[in-house]
Order: structure tokens, then C-alpha cells, then sequence
């Protein structure tokens, strides 16, 4: 009962924090929040000092911000959120208004979201479930490339092709149910590899454990064991179900920008930049509060799912001796990756040739040319080393941290709910407004994020792989706690995280090319991929291969990570000696009184 009571008020004292954050943002800018607010309600009028006293008296700015705080969270107690500074009209209405929509998209795109999982680890469990199955998931690379396609790139394309051209949906506007189907498939796609991914590496483990085996030896039906390894492997990936689904929420920005949504996480994004303090404080409450409810459904599930087994130490390891991949795709995709920065090195990125504007792909330029006439070539050759080098010193550092934290629950868990509420966009106008502007704004707002995930994971994984049997073996062989973490349980859990933290790498690279299609990210003229997709968006349909080349890229980076990530295993000289196989045993119940 403490340790609840010391989580809660955690929990309570990190969402008090971040309020306070949010609520001091228009004084962190150093800049007049009068006259920020002046310039949103008219751009054209000019700053008047009598004109600025007089927003000040009206808001009570000049009673400063920690009174503005104490009232507005006074008013909350009366479902008072204060009003708009900018349309004068009540903030909670509209929270709730673009709360509501956001739920909506959230549920249509996780619906998305399963059965693109389920269709990404399909195959495996169909030779699971047939006694087929070897050391290692069956997935392919497809699934790479959905989870490497940028949300705001597919977003663009399915609204230009599907909603304009050909008519089919509806692409602009939120009229309804049918609007949703276009953005939930923006969004729910590329979450869907990634669940689908890790679904995928988790029930290789779950096929060769004892119950399976001795399942399939009774000759239990096929789909029956393949239904309790899903039920056996899904309280490993509640955690990241949940980030997934407050990500959708409130990290959609970009898509609901290109489609029109008024959702929450567009709502706080022209909150922040309109400074309107009590919008985007309640905006962020609403995602904390979000992030805390899904946190606390995922831990529900897992004690419906395995609760007793986890109290009890009655659970066998998920990551026991795995075949090693020898596949030859990671080389292939690396060494396509390879020969496009080989041969977009020697170019210039900033040779500008106006003459040459929008030129199709030629032998003089084998990716064309942008709207200014530079070679796409040279661009994504040169901006590889900044997307790259960046993305993997992010991804690096967030690994770390994440198992790190990982190893305290009771510290990580409250941290990860909150910073998993926070869309990058919203981190990085926070990192501007303390830190200022500059080329490393965004690799601190996505690094601030980026090992959430990966944290979650790790606590996942950590409290099943407790709960084994042959953990509770070596400590009643004496082993200590150091012992015990350093020989049993990190050997264990670092190769699936390790994998995980691979898989995000295509999203550390997403995140980045965010924040400079929304113009928080890098600056012209910089090369950075993200930066050239968003230059050369608007000119997608006139010259399609400005967009695709940048976008190519990443998908080949993409599925370099995921067919990589295969090869990362448990040290062989770590693993415990392996289980038969399913026919090498009895399959009946006669054979198994024969014997």
C-alpha cells in the first residue's frame, strides 16, 4: 500500500511539473507573451505600447505566471479552464470537442493498427501453429517498409490520390466517421508494423516453451496453441500498445494538419505557438491524464492475462536459445544505401541552377531536380550523414537510457507515462523556449521521447523474465542480486530491447523529419531528409521523384534496421541448453502411452 501511495503522489508531482512547465512557457521565450498574443489575433497591427498595457491588464499578465497558474488550477476544481486568449471563448469546450476527435482517430487507427500487426506476424503463426516454426520470427521485410514510411508523406499521398483524384473518401474536413478512414490509415499503418515486428519476435519464444510443446505433443488443434502463445506474449507489449495509442493521439500533428482535423494534438500545437496558455494547459493535462489511463488499463491486462504466474515465479522465458539470422537482406538494403550516398557525395547540395527547376530524372541528375534547380541526388547523399549519424546517436542514447531506467519501475513508470504524453512537437517548443533555437532543437526534443519505448520494454520484460522458473532456481542456489542481474535477467531482456531500439530507429529518423516539415526541425538550406520532404511536398504531383527519392531512403534505412535487428541474439555462451523440438516428440495421445 506505501509503494502505491509513493507512485501516485510520483505520478501526481511529475503532471504538476510538467504544468507548471507549460504554464511558464510564454515567459521562458523571453519574449512579450502580450505581444505574441497580439500578433495572433491581429497580424497586422502594430505594437502600440497603450495597445500591449492594455492586453496585459486584461489577461493579468503583469501579475506573472504563478498567479495564473494558482487561478487556473483553482478553476479546474469547477471544470473551469479559464478562457482562450486569443477567441475569448471557453477552453474547455474546445479541449473536450478536439479530445473527442482525437479518440475517434485514435480507435480507427489502432484498428488499423491490429490488423496490420496481425497480418505482419501472420505466417509465423501459422508454422507456430503447425510445428514448423525454427528459432526465429517468419516475418519479412515488408513490414519494414510500412514501418518506415513517413505518416505525413502516406498522409499527403492518400489525400491527393484516394481523396482528390480519384474521389473515394473524403480527404478534408471532420464531417464524420468516414473522414477517418484516410488518416487512420496514415497513421495506423506504420504503427501496425512496428507492434506487428515485435509481435513477431516475442512468439518464437512462446512456440518452444514446455506448454506448447507438450500441447502440441497431446495433439491440441493448431489454432488453439497459437491463440494461448498470443495470450502468452501480449503482456509484453501492453505497455507499448498504450505509448502507441496516446502517440496517435496526441503525436498526430502533421496528419491532422494535411487532413484538416481539429484534434487535440493540433489544438496544443497552435496553442504553443499562439502562446494561448490556458488552451495549451489544458490541452496538456488532457494528454497526461490520457497517458495514465492507458497506463493503468495495460497493467489491468497483464494481471488478467498472467497475473498469477507473475506472483507466483511459474513463468518460462520467452527468450531462450534462438537460431542466429544469416539472411543476406540487411547487406542488400546496406549496400543500396551505400551506393545512393557514394554517388550523392562528389555532387554539390547547393549548386543552384534555375534553368533546370523541376527536371525528371537523367543521366546529368539520376534523382532529377527540386524547385530550385539542385540535384536531388547530391541533397540525399549529403543529408544521409546528418539524418543518419544524428538518428543513431538519438537512437544510441535513448537505448541506454531506456534499460537503464528500465531496471526502476517505480521510477521509470510515472516518467514514461508522462513524457509519452507529450507530443516531440510540444518537446521541442519547450526546448526552444529554454534552450533557443537552433540545429540542436530537435535531436533534444526527440531524444527527450525517444526512450520512453524503450524503458517500457525493458520493465515488460524484466518483471516476466522474474517470474521464471529458472530464476527462482538460482536464487535458491544462493546467487545475489548482482549476480542474478548480470548473468540471468540483462542476457535476457538486452537482445529483444536491442532489437526494439533497431526497429525505432526509422521512427527517430520520422521524428526528425517532423519536426522540419512542421519547421521546427532544420533549416533551409540544409539537406536533411526531413527538411526535403517538406521543401518538395507542395510540387508532389508536378515532380513526384523530389518527394519519393528522400522518402526512399528512409524506407531503405527502414528496412536495413529491421532485417539487422533479426541478427541481434543472446550469446551463445548465455543460453540455456534447448528444448526439443515439436517432432521430435509425440504428437498423440496413443504415442504417448506407448512410450
Amino acid at each position: 500500500m506505501r509503494q502505491q501511495a509513493a507512485t501516485l503522489l510520483w505520478r501526481a508531482g511529475i503532471a504538476a511539473a510538467l504544468v507548471c512547465a507549460v504554464g511558464l512557457l510564454p515567459w521562458l521565450t523571453r519574449t512579450d507573451p502580450a505581444l505574441t498574443v497580439l500578433k495572433a489575433r491581429s497580424a497586422e497591427r502594430d505594437p502600440d505600447p497603450r495597445v500591449l498595457a492594455d492586453i496585459r491588464a486584461q489577461l493579468g499578465l503583469d501579475d506573472g505566471p504563478f498567479h495564473l497558474l494558482g487561478r487556473w488550477v483553482s478553476g479546474l476544481w469547477r471544470g473551469d479552464a479559464g478562457q482562450s486568449w486569443i477567441s475569448g471563448g471557453d477552453v474547455t469546450p474546445a479541449v473536450l470537442q478536439a479530445l473527442g476527435a482525437s479518440l475517434l482517430l485514435m480507435a480507427v487507427a489502432l484498428l488499423v493498427a491490429a490488423v496490420t500487426a496481425a497480418l505482419v506476424c501472420a505466417r509465423t503463426l501459422w508454422l507456430g501453429a503447425h510445428h514448423r516454426l525454427g528459432g526465429r520470427g517468419a516475418g519479412g521485410s515488408g513490414s519494414a517498409v510500412l514501418a518506415a514510411l513517413p505518416e505525413f508523406l502516406t498522409a499527403s499521398v492518400l489525400a491527393t490520390v484516394v481523396g482528390v483524384q480519384l474521389g473515394w473518401l473524403p480527404a478534408l474536413g471532420w464531417y464524420g466517421p468516414q473522414w477517418t478512414i484516410l488518416p487512420a490509415l496514415a497513421l495506423g499503418l506504420p504503427a501496425g508494423a512496428v507492434l506487428g515486428r515485435l509481435l513477431d519476435d516475442l512468439l518464437p519464444g512462446a512456440f518452444a516453451e514446455p506448454w506448447a510443446l507438450a500441447a502440441a505433443a497431446r495433439g491440441l488443434p493448431g489454432r488453439v496453441i497459437a491463440r494461448q502463445a498470443l495470450r502468452r506474449c501480449l503482456p509484453g507489449l501492453l505497455p507499448n500498445t498504450g505509448l502507441f495509442a496516446v502517440g496517435l493521439t496526441g503525436g498526430a500533428v502533421a496528419v491532422e494538419q494535411i487532413f484538416d482535423i481539429p484534434g487535440l494534438g493540433r489544438t496544443t500545437l497552435q496553442a504553443a505557438i499562439a502562446q494561448d496558455l490556458p488552451v495549451l494547459q489544458a490541452g496538456t493535462l488532457a494528454l497526461v491524464l490520457l497517458a495514465a489511463a492507458f497506463a493503468g488499463l495495460a497493467a489491468l491486462a497483464t494481471r488478467l492475462l498472467i497475473g498469477t504466474a507473475l506472483r507466483d515465479g511459474a513463468l518460462p522465458s520467452l527468450h531462450g536459445p534462438r537460431s542466429t539470422v544469416r539472411g543476406v537482406q540487411p547487406f542488400v538494403y546496406g549496400g543500396l544505401l551505400a551506393v545512393v550516398i557514394a554517388l550523392g557525395l562528389p555532387r554539390d547540395p547547393l549548386a543552384l541552377d534555375t534553368q533546370q527547376r523541376l527536371r525528371a530524372p537523367s543521366p546529368a541528375h539520376p534523382f532529377g531536380t527540386d524547385a530550385l534547380g539542385r540535384d536531388v541526388l547530391a541533397r540525399v547523399g549529403h543529408g544521409a550523414l546528418e539524418t543518419l549519424l544524428l538518428a543513431l546517436a538519438i537512437g544510441t542514447a535513448a537505448l541506454t537510457v531506456g534499460v537503464l531506467l528500465g531496471l526502476l519501475p517505480r521510477l521509470s513508470g510515472p516518467l514514461v507515462d508522462t513524457v509519452t504524453a507529450l507530443p516531440p512537437v510540444l518537446v521541442a517548443l519547450l526546448v526552444t523556449a529554454v534552450a533557443g533555437s537552433g540545429p540542436a532543437t530537435p535531436a533534444l526534443a526527440v531524444g527527450a521521447v525517444a526512450w520512453a519505448p524503450l524503458a517500457a520494454h525493458t520493465s515488460a520484460l524484466l518483471r516476466q523474465e522474474r517470474a521464471a522458473l529458472h530464476i527462482t532456481a538460482t536464487l535458491g542456489l544462493g546467487a545475489g542480486r548482482w549476480h542474478l542481474l548480470r548473468h540471468e535477467l540483462l542476457p535476457a531482456v538486452l537482445p529483444p530491447v536491442t532489437r526494439h531500439a533497431l526497429l525505432r530507429l526509422p521512427g527517430i529518423a520520422l521524428a526528425l523529419a517532423s519536426l522540419a516539415f512542421l519547421g521546427l526541425g532544420a533549416q533551409p538550406p540544409s539537406p536533411e531528409w526531413g527538411l526535403l520532404l517538406a521543401e518538395n511536398q507542395p510540387y508532389a504531383e508536378r515532380a513526384p521523384w523530389a518527394v519519393l527519392a528522400p522518402a526512399a531512403a528512409l524506407v531503405l534505412l527502414g528496412a536495413l534496421a529491421v532485417t539487422a535487428a533479426g541478427g541481434v541474439r543472446r550469446p551463445r555462451g548465455k543460453q540455456r541448453p534447448p528444448v526439443a523440438e515439436p517432432e521430435q516428440r509425440p504428437r498423440t495421445r496413443e504415442s504417448v502411452g506407448s512410450r
